[in-house]
């Protein structure tokens, strides 16, 4: 039995992995990826590489083992995620993993927005599946904004969420609940909404960032349609952009990524790292 964990060379897997290998020893751990050389130093350290391609869905039958326990973490590739995440979920199924967890987005079966459908899908599809599960409702991470700071601090923040509040928390925090749903009983059948302690809105998040930047950072609410531009200007493909507008706009700013539960930071037994703090390690560089 091993716990495996796939996107392991990803922003979040990657951080699953190391925070793994601090608790439990290396050949209690496998992950699944597409590029065998980009995990040489996971292998070189005693990690078990289980090669497979979220699109051929046929490389998954050698992944997983009878009595896994499975960290499926969502596909970047929004749009194709609900076949990619069906190949897992039956490679698992077949196997006869233990269980499967999920990282799916705040609000699950109630969030109504469209970035929301692939992962409202793949929970039905693992709920159809009669595997055991446990779900982890990832609201927004801090990245997501403090990962722009050389750009806000050129042009400003812009969005269409007004005064819509973001439960945001760092990568680092989500990883750690996923740490400590993978190696902790008691989290059968469970689905938490993992959010920040604290919520901001962009205006604050502004006002933030140029009181430790001193430079002067404001926040422009756009119409929608000048918001796709924008982030179309940047680079961002056209159906990308459809959804992230979306987030702010369907979302955002009806409070669907406010959180407020606590899961999170019941989870990792701390509490979640504050927005402030993220503008500062970013700021740090």
């Amino acid at each position: 039995m091993s716990i495996v964990v796939t996107g392991a060379t990803g922003n979040l897997g990657s951080l699953v992995v190391e925070g793994l290998l601090r608790k439990v020893p290396a050949d209690e751990v496998a992950v699944v990826v597409r590029d065998a050389a980009k995990a040489a130093a996971l292998a070189a350290r005693g990690v078990e590489l289980r090669i497979a391609d979220y699109d051929t869905p046929d490389t998954f039958s050698e992944a997983f083992n009878d009595g896994d326990v499975v960290l499926l973490i969502s596909s970047p590739d929004a749009g194709r995620r609900i076949p990619q995440h069906r190949a897992v979920i039956d490679a698992a199924k077949e196997a006869g993993v233990a269980r499967i967890v999920y990282t799916g987005v705040l609000g699950g079966p109630n969030a109504d927005f469209v970035l929301a459908d692939d992962h409202k899908a793949t929970e039905q599809a693992i709920l159809d599946s009669g595997l055991t599960w446990t779900f982890l409702r990832n609201g927004w991470y801090s990245e997501n904004y403090t990962g722009q700071i050389p750009t806000q601090l050129e042009h400003g923040v812009v969005g269409s969420a007004g005064d819509g509040k973001v439960g945001s928390a760092t990568r680092q925090d989500y990883a750690e609940a996923a740490i400590a749903v993978l190696t902790e009983s008691g989290h059968d059948n469970r689905s938490y909404e993992l959010s920040g302690d604290h919520a901001w809105t962009l205006p604050e998040y502004a006002a933030e960032l140029s009181r430790q930047s001193g430079k002067t950072v404001t926040y422009s609410d756009v119409p929608p349609e000048t918001l796709k531009g924008i982030l179309t200007g940047a680079g961002v493909p056209d159906g990308f952009a459809d959804i992230l507008v979306d987030v702010d706009v369907s979302a955002i700013a009806k409070g669907l990524l406010q959180g407020g539960t606590g899961d999170l930071a019941r989870l990792i037994g701390r509490p979640t790292t504050p927005i402030a703090d993220s503008i500062a390690a970013a700021l740090r560089g």
